[in-house]
């Protein structure tokens, strides 16, 4: 298990640096497929950008191997999210967050990447259905227009930019013990940058499959 893990870890985050920004250096220069070879075994050292790409071709590509597309749909409703989380795009020689912990009243102890996976998306609500209902219900023609164009690079500099200016942005100073003490206007922030990304996630996921499978405008 530990083996395959190994061999898929990279691919769902592309850690954009905030001092010097750059989305190929953070692609390992984008690597090609080895020829012939489904994207599901590519190289490890690759990014979700790239896997976006490659699975949402594979999936549009009917000579696929049926078992391969299934595989390709999986990953593109996990990378599609993983691409709209701030701290799955960017990274502060931290490991996406990850090595910052964080604190904040009402939440247990953790690091700044679990807050932003976890506890700020756990304060839209506990049932996953009708939390997805009220987003969607929440979102404009003009939004989801607007949204639903680009691509996953350009999906990845937008999580980049909400890491930047919010996740990272807006932090405190760190206490004597280099731990941060989040306040209610940081979580506040947080939660509305969560819930307008989960929305765009949504959108986006539709897109890709819609033009992969042949429905797309």
């Amino acid at each position: 298990m530990k083996v395959r893990y190994e061999a898929t870890r990279r691919w769902h985050f592309v850690d954009v640096e905030l001092r010097a920004p750059n989305v190929d250096q953070a692609c390992f220069g984008h690597p090609q497929l080895p020829a012939a070879k489904p994207a599901s075994i590519g190289p490890a050292e690759d990014c979700v950008v790239d896997k976006i790409d490659q699975f949402a071709a594979e999936l549009a590509n009917p000579s696929t191997n049926p078992e391969e597309r299934i595989v390709a749909l999986k990953f593109l409703l996990h990378f599609v999210g993983d691409v709209h989380q701030p701290l799955h795009a960017s990274d502060d020689h931290d490991k996406g967050g990850n090595t910052k912990r964080v604190t904040a009243e009402g939440f247990r102890a953790g690091n700044l990447h679990h807050f932003w996976d976890t506890e700020f998306i756990k304060q839209l609500g506990s049932d996953p259905k009708a939390v997805a209902s009220d987003l969607a219900a929440q979102i404009t023609d003009d939004e989801r227009n607007s949204w639903s164009r680009g691509n996953p690079a350009d999906w990845a500099r937008e999580s980049f930019a909400i890491a930047r200016d919010d996740a990272y942005g807006r932090l405190p100073s760190p206490n004597i013990h280099g731990s941060y003490r989040l306040g209610s206007d940081y979580i506040a922030m947080a939660v509305q940058d969560v819930s307008t990304q989960r929305s765009r996630a949504g959108v986006r996921l539709a897109f890709v499959l819609n033009q992969a499978l042949g429905h797309g405008p």
